[in-house]
């Protein structure tokens, strides 16, 4: 009996110590809770901050590469800058700026098609991005797709740009304008023109450069304006003197574009482009028999001169007249020449009316059957143009 109760007491003993530690276990539990949670903590600071330095560090490497590969970019060294911006990229490989700047090393190298992979890839990312259209047209012009170019120069200059806006447009847009000339696209190219104009500033260079293109956009009238804007802050810009002399010549206004021309030789002795035009334009309004401020006498002297001339020109160019068409140019021309005289040019008003339109159809006939003329009769011609209509 004894036995039996001392094995009683001796589970009881064993079962009351394991309640015990159990209560103990259960006390010292939320400690132990905030203590693992603590060094969960730490450790998780610990690998953020760890992750965070390796993070800096990768844009620190990169970045450090980057600033290389844009120093050798600005001074052309462009194998250089293409290892330096790889090198970039791999420490940051979807770096858009990083991207751009290798396409720009790229294509100074000449390396157009790995270039245009990048660039493609970026319009994707960013269509509206200024440098990436005007490069892709830059590419698109080279190799001859026209429609592509202009489509990506038209963005360019309505794009964004994060740095010197206005000049990056304005570089766009004149290159647009180049495109559109060599293609002779001139209506395009005088549309671009005036919307360019129409936005720039005083500046007497640029509006040189503006009368420039609308001349070779044979938008002379544009021209001129642009001309007078540039010498009104720079009265001896020879360049532009030059320009405003050929653009009044084209319009026929002889005695502006004379003064003009004047003033451009004068300035540039060694423009002989604007001399051969001055001496065009003196020889015009020294032949036209209906200038204004002209006496009797000195207008039938020129009547004689063209008709003598128109005579000349006709013989070294026979025209064949059309069947059927009645009296020939040679025929009129003889039946007239009794007539034409300086006594009775001064005499008769209708005689002058009479010679100098059939000097004026020599000169546009033999123009079309023989190509243009050079010298006086050249001047017949634009006296001709001048007075058409009258």
């Amino acid at each position: 009996m004894s036995e039996t109760i001392s094995a009683e007491e001796l589970e009881m003993g064993v079962a009351s110590e394991t309640i015990a530690r159990y209560r103990l276990y259960l006390r010292k539990r939320p400690v132990m809770l905030a203590v693992l949670l603590v060094l969960a903590a730490i450790f998780f600071a610990g690998v953020t901050g760890l992750s965070r330095l390796y993070r800096a560090q990768r844009e620190s490497l990169g970045n450090r590469w980057f600033n290389r590969g844009v120093g050798d970019l600005q001074g052309g060294r462009f194998d250089s800058a293409v290892t330096e911006f790889r090198a970039a990229l791999l420490y940051s490989r979807d770096n858009y700026f990083y991207q751009l700047n290798l396409a720009e090393a790229l294509l100074g190298m000449g390396h157009t098609r790995e270039a245009s992979a990048y660039l493609l890839n970026l319009w994707d990312r960013e269509p509206e991005n200024g440098l990436v259209n005007l490069e892709l047209a830059r590419i698109a012009s080279r190799q001859g797709r026209t429609d592509e170019a202009i489509r990506y120069y038209h963005n360019a200059v309505y794009a964004v740009w994060t740095l010197d806006e206005e000049r990056m447009r304005l570089v766009a847009r004149l290159e647009l304008i180049e495109l559109l000339l060599r293609i002779g696209a001139t209506t395009q190219a005088q549309s671009e023109l005036i919307a360019l104009a129409e936005n720039a500033g005083e500046d007497p260079a640029q509006q040189q450069k503006i009368g420039d293109l609308f001349l070779r956009a044979q938008d002379y009238e544009h021209a001129l304006t642009a001309y007078h804007v540039s010498l009104r802050s720079s009265p001896h810009n020879a360049a532009a003197m030059a320009g405003a002399g050929h653009a009044a010549l084209e319009l026929g206004r002889y005695p502006q574009a004379q003064r003009y021309l004047q003033e451009a030789v004068k300035e540039n002795p060694d423009d002989t482009e604007s001399a051969e035009r001055l001496k065009m334009v003196q020889m015009v309004v020294r032949m036209d028999p209906f200038r204004r401020q002209i006496s009797g006498a000195e207008r039938s002297r020129a009547v004689v001169t063209a008709f003598e001339l128109a005579g000349q020109r006709l013989k070294s160019c026979p025209v064949r007249p059309a069947p059927g068409s009645g009296p020939t140019l040679i025929d009129e021309w003889a039946s007239l020449k009794p007539k034409v005289t300086e006594m009775r040019l001064r005499r008769d008003a209708d005689l002058v009316e009479s010679a100098m339109d059939t000097v004026f159809r020599i000169e546009r006939e033999t123009s079309i059957q023989c190509g243009m003329p050079t010298g006086a009769d050249q001047a017949l011609l634009l006296i001709a143009k001048l007075h058409e209509g009258n």
